[in-house]
């Protein structure tokens, strides 16, 4: 795994490192050399399993225009239905839409640091594996966390909300 510390950040990264300080979270965000944009890049980089990746996936709720943003394992694919009947219908956000509603670039969404607080989601795939990692607000960024961090910080319980790759 080839990183760097962050010399200076960008405003997206500093949210999210602010964001983990509030939250009480040791770990610092890292820098990739290599790219991060999708979870299969990260794993790569990381030289960790693919599941091991906390995607974060941006919906439109649209009762509400509100972001909502889904958790899962980077080896899984959301199950749109599963997180609707959740919290409401919801559509598809394109890039703009996300970076407006979140403060993110889609590659970099992170969990926490919002601009705005989101609906937020989590799947209950991640809790196979100890620590795991996310975007930190850039697509070079990455921070170590484990699932339960995720349920604390978003105030949400883990459900089913993806299927494995096999089921897909």
């Amino acid at each position: 795994m080839q990183t760097t510390a962050i010399p200076s950040p960008s405003d997206s990264v500093q949210r999210v490192i602010d964001a983990l300080a509030a939250l009480g979270h040791a770990e610092r965000p890292v820098m990739l050399d290599a790219a991060a944009r999708t979870a299969q890049q990260a794993a790569d980089a990381l030289g960790v399993a693919l599941g091991q990746i906390a995607k974060s996936i941006v919906f439109r709720h649209v009762s509400s225009s509100r972001a909502v943003l889904v958790v899962c394992a980077g080896d899984r694919r959301v199950d749109e239905k599963a997180a609707a009947a959740q919290v409401g219908k919801l559509a598809r956000a394109d890039a703009d839409f996300v970076r407006a509603a979140t403060g993110f670039a889609i590659g970099g969404v992170s969990p926490v640091g919002h601009t705005q607080p989101p609906i937020a989601l989590l799947d209950d795939s991640l809790w196979r594996f100890d620590r795991i990692w996310a975007a930190a607000g850039h697509p070079h960024a990455v921070f170590a966390l484990q699932p339960d961090d995720l349920a604390r910080w978003l105030a949400v319980q883990p459900s089913a909300l993806s299927a494995p790759p096999e089921l897909r």
